[in-house]
């Protein structure tokens, strides 16, 4: 089984055992060096790189039933902080219609002098944005006891799930959860995350450093194959403007041409 755990949000670092690591937020999340450095060290195991396929007609069709059920107005929002993490802090928040939003606050470079704030709006495929819903309704709404409180869960960074609707106003904050649909959704938003950071990344090579983009398209690339990235279609617009600008490489340009294609869906 492989698990894919995260201390710097799109920093990914893969493990191939079964044992619970050292510093793991759940079965799925821990702790990652220097990802921009050290990916594909941790290679070294045989990964097999998924492709993603278009979403099959029914789970579209399931996915526009689940979102019928839902609430009008109602909004999910996920936020993370952690010291000495990159980004140190962000929030991911999703709508009843499917609008999402994230902002972070972080360095986007080693030589960055100060944090920087970065916010990007998108729109959330309609089953990822159905099983968000789905996983939190399974949750109780985040009503009750969610954090396990185990002394012995190393510290991963506090996290707050909230939900909000014309009777609901809840909210609650851990850091390791042992229920599965929490666990679940933490796993869904990170990876979000992870995605949405990569897009900031390659607008700013796109723009500054244009002969970084092969190598963190790379990074990309191994990253989707590991575990799989949520909602790529939503930095599909950061992803044309490279495959459209003919002062790049074709090997650059085809690798943001495969990860759209990818993420078809996604």
């Amino acid at each position: 089984m492989i698990r894919v755990c995260t201390r710097y949000l799109w920093k990914w670092w893969a493990v191939r055992n079964e044992d619970t690591e050292a510093g793991c937020d759940s079965i799925f999340l821990a702790d990652a060096q220097h990802f921009w450095h050290n990916f594909f060290r941790m290679n070294q195991g045989r990964f097999r790189v998924s492709r993603f396929a278009l979403i099959p007609i029914g789970l579209l069709l399931s996915g526009t039933v689940l979102l019928q059920g839902q609430q009008s107005g109602a909004a999910i929002a996920f936020e993370q902080t952690f010291p000495g993490s990159e980004p140190e802090h962000y929030v991911i928040s999703i709508t009843s219609d499917c609008h999402g939003a994230y902002q972070s606050e972080g360095k986007l470079t080693d030589q960055s002098a100060a944090e920087e704030s970065f916010h990007f709006d998108f729109t959330f495929t309609p089953a990822t944005c159905a099983k968000i819903f789905d996983l939190t309704k399974q949750a109780h709404y985040f009503q009750g006891k969610v954090d396990s409180k185990k002394k012995n869960i190393a510290a991963t960074g506090m996290k707050t799930l909230s939900y909000k609707d014309d009777q609901r106003n809840t909210k609650a904050t851990y850091n390791y959860s042992p229920i599965p649909a929490v666990l679940e959704l933490t796993t869904i938003f990170q990876s979000l995350g992870a995605t949405m950071e990569f897009g900031r990344r390659l607008e700013y090579d796109r723009r500054y450093q244009k002969l970084a983009l092969d190598e963190d398209l790379k990074k990309m690339e191994g990253a989707t194959g590991v575990n799989g990235l949520e909602e790529i279609s939503a930095i599909a617009s950061v992803l044309q403007k490279i495959i459209d600008d003919p002062s790049l490489m074709n090997v650059v340009r085809a690798r943001a041409q495969r990860l759209i294609a990818d993420g078809n869906g996604k």
